[in-house]
């Protein structure tokens, strides 16, 4: 029995905490009444409406004004719009009745909220084609994104109470999404937290052991903080300076992250942890100053990695983060990555661009504006493909940056690895479609040159030059491919209007009236995507218009021969599973909620086998494939695709064998294959595909390819073998072949 006089209380307390979060109010009761008088409002319209947690439904407005307010430091707008962002599409309330009460601009956030809460919503997985109404929002206020973050937190903050394969969709959109527009809005510890919260929701064994592990290790690290900061601390208050210095554990994910991709365990990850010197500078004039003078008292103690110093003092990133950060060597041999910022720097980096405009009323909205005229440019320039603007757009979120020179000495900003040609275009479009080549520090180097930051450069340009289709093989930038592709669909399209020209010809000449033809049927049978490219391999020659023959034409209606048609629908139509030895049979893997058992055939990028959790996709040419929920394709396909998502789960009805690999690393030594060979084959009489080892200054790697059951028959196989003398790791190859 729900004891609605506790929830009324409790949701009061609520509602107190995040008046406390908005300091504001304090010195102006009308800002306060306006508060009020929202959370009224929405307490009113969603009275009768529930989480799936159970809990009333307000719980979640005034959570998410809360993290707008306290977390992202916005104001009373922003507060008011988080407080009332559900109402318009969920209740009986209005854009008139917002306006009305509140004014305008809210009326205008909170339309913003509501046209993509069908897109970007906590029960509705995104898909990209949507992707653009999101970005054209942005363009128009970045509330309405920086709202929609907080929306989509607290969401991953209470996901427990949705059904799991709705968490891994939700936790897959946050990661190819949320978190790189957390990111490029420079709001770090949410950025931070959504990763973590994502990974916890996919992978929460691996969650867990490294939460584990860190925790047992805090007092050790600790002590090795005190004791680093030591005499920096002392060095830097005799010099008169105010600061606070403070060890930062790197989130679980960026660890997780590193673990992946150096392929090593925790205990080899170096830097589990980052010192923050945070600056309490007298002036703004005085923090770049400052920041150097505790640099030169940390390199004075310790030794710095010349190569692994980055100044966003002196050039902040595109977010708007500033610091300082060096790696120094620390006195028990371990690398030390020390973070140099004043307070200023650390509020904005934690806060992103509302603590910006908390600063400087304008100042940082410049840079900003910069930004969203790129997105407006990239919305403008994209055609066709949703899932290519994604990429490009995500590519440009997450980049790293470098800073270029013209001959002029004016900077510009590109992602980490930009090309020569992709600075061409970032000069003028002209520029870059006439490129020939570049000069960088007055040597003369290709357009694929990948540009490092404090390059000048000079273009090369030639009237006779124009965009070629490897172009798009050395540019990283959207601009210059969104221009690049632009240009060559124009020339594809001229073309295409003389293959247009050759098939009409043709047509005449077989009596074929336009009206009648089946494009369709031909662009099936010839497999292109458009007419436009239909054409254009007639013009080019890869289409040749004999083949005609194909064709049965009766009364100018052109058809496929019964014969060919037959042969395109086999093509089309994806074959049943193989039920040879390590491939799987029917009766496997049931789907969907009914638990169907369908053919389908195991992804190669994972390799999934039984016992690893896993979903179905359905393929356009290949039925349904099973991947695994930790694949490396898996957030993509979850985040565009999820209404070809289908539940899948492994039935023991019949003892398969499954193909997958393993990496074994060790000490050289006589016999040791044999003795590993002996493990495998007699041991657990596990059959072997392939064998191939290679031995090399002392140290053997392996590569043994094996069908196993399942996966405890894998982590079984696994463990023995990390007993046989001189194996030191033993690792599950995902992608076979």
């Amino acid at each position: 029995m729900v004891d609605l006089e506790k929830e009324k209380k409790e949701i009061l307390e609520a509602y107190k905490g995040l008046l406390k979060a908005a300091k504001h109010s304090k010195k102006d009761p009308a800002t306060k009444k306006r508060i009020r008088k929202a959370f009224d409002l929405a307490l009113e319209a969603h009275k009768d409406m529930r989480r799936k947690s159970g809990e009333p439904y307000i719980y979640h407005p005034i959570a998410v004004a809360r993290i707008c307010a306290e977390e992202i430091g916005l104001g009373a707008t922003s507060m008011i719009c988080a407080l009332l962002h559900d109402t318009v599409e969920d209740t009986r309330i209005t854009l008139e009745d917002i306006e009305n009460i509140f004014g305008k601009k809210e009326a205008l956030i909170i339309d913003g909220l509501t046209k993509i809460s069908g897109v970007v919503d906590y029960n509705v997985s995104l898909q990209a084609e949507n992707f653009r109404k999101i970005l054209l929002t942005l363009s128009e206020d970045v509330r309405v994104i920086l709202i929609k973050i907080a929306d989509r937190l607290h969401n991953m903050r209470t996901i427990g109470s949705m059904r799991r394969d709705k968490q891994l969709k939700i936790a897959s959109e946050t990661l190819f999404l949320y978190a790189p527009l957390a990111h490029r809005l420079g709001l770090h510890s949410i950025k931070s937290e959504l990763e973590d919260l994502s990974l916890q929701c996919q992978e929460p064994e691996m969650f867990e052991e490294i939460q584990t592990k860190l925790e047992k290790t805090q007092a050790v690290r600790e002590r090795f903080i005190s004791k680093f900061s030591s005499p920096i601390k002392k060095s830097l208050e005799e010099k008169g300076m105010k600061f606070e210095i403070k060890g930062r554990p790197k989130s679980i994910y960026s660890i997780w992250n590193k673990m992946n991709k150096k392929n090593v365990p925790f205990e080899e990850v170096y830097d589990l942890f980052a010192i923050r010197i945070i600056i309490d500078s007298e002036s703004e004039d005085t923090e770049k100053s400052d920041c150097w003078q505790a640099y030169s008292v940390v390199t004075d103690y310790y030794q710095p990695n010349i190569e692994r110093l980055r100044d966003w003092v002196s050039a902040p990133k595109a977010n708007g983060y500033e610091s300082l950060h060096t790696t120094v060597m620390s006195p028990t041999g371990k690398w030390v990555e020390v973070q140099i910022r004043t307070r200023r720097m650390d509020d904005i980096a934690e806060k992103g661009f509302a603590a910006h405009w908390k600063y400087k009323e304008g100042g940082a909205e410049s840079q900003f504006d910069i930004w969203i005229n790129q997105v407006r440019e990239l919305l403008e320039n994209s055609e066709g493909n949703a899932l290519d603007l994604i990429d490009d757009f995500k590519l440009n979120l997450f980049a790293e940056e470098i800073y270029v020179f013209t001959p002029e000495g004016d900077m510009k900003s590109l992602p980490y690895g930009s090309s020569a040609l992709d600075f061409a275009f970032a000069v003028h479009t002209q520029v870059g479609s006439s490129c020939l080549g570049a000069k960088v520090n007055n040597k003369l180097v290709p357009l694929s040159y990948t540009l490092t930051s404090g390059d000048q450069v000079e273009i090369l340009t030639s009237t006779k030059q124009k965009p070629k289709e490897d172009w798009l093989n050395y540019v990283k930038t959207h601009r210059a491919k969104s221009r690049i592709k632009s240009s060559l669909k124009e020339e594809r399209k001229e073309i295409a209007k003389e293959g247009q020209l050759m098939l009409d010809k043709e047509f005449k000449k077989n009596k074929i009236s336009y009206e009648n033809i089946s494009l369709k049927t031909m662009q099936t049978y010839y497999k292109v995507s458009s007419p436009i490219e239909l054409y254009y391999q007639i013009a080019t020659g890869k289409i040749k218009l004999k083949g005609l023959k194909e064709f049965d034409i009766k009364n100018g209606l052109v058809r496929l021969k019964r014969g060919i048609q037959n042969r395109v629908q086999k093509y089309l139509i994806p074959k049943r599973s193989s039920s040879k030895k390590g491939m799987p049979k029917n009766d496997v893997l049931v789907f969907g909620d009914n638990m169907e058992k369908l053919d389908y055939k195991l992804a190669s990028c994972c390799n999934p086998i039984p016992g690893d959790e896993v979903f179905g996709f359905i393929t356009i040419n290949e039925g349904i494939k099973v991947h695994k929920t930790n694949c490396s394709n898996a957030v993509q396909l979850m985040s565009n695709y999820a209404y070809r998502i289908i539940k899948t789960r492994w039935i023991d009805e019949s003892k398969m064998e499954f193909l997958t690999g393993l990496k074994i690393i060790g000490i050289d030594d006589k016999g040791i294959v044999n003795n590993i060979t002996q493990v495998i084959s007699n041991e657990l009489n596990v059959n072997m595909r392939s064998l191939n080892f290679d031995s090399h200054d002392g140290i053997f790697d392996g590569t043994v390819m094996v069908f196993v059951q399942d996966i405890s028959h894998l982590s079984n196989l696994i463990s023995k073998l990390l007993k046989v003398k001189g194996v030191q790791r033993v690792d599950r190859i995902d992608k076979i072949g």
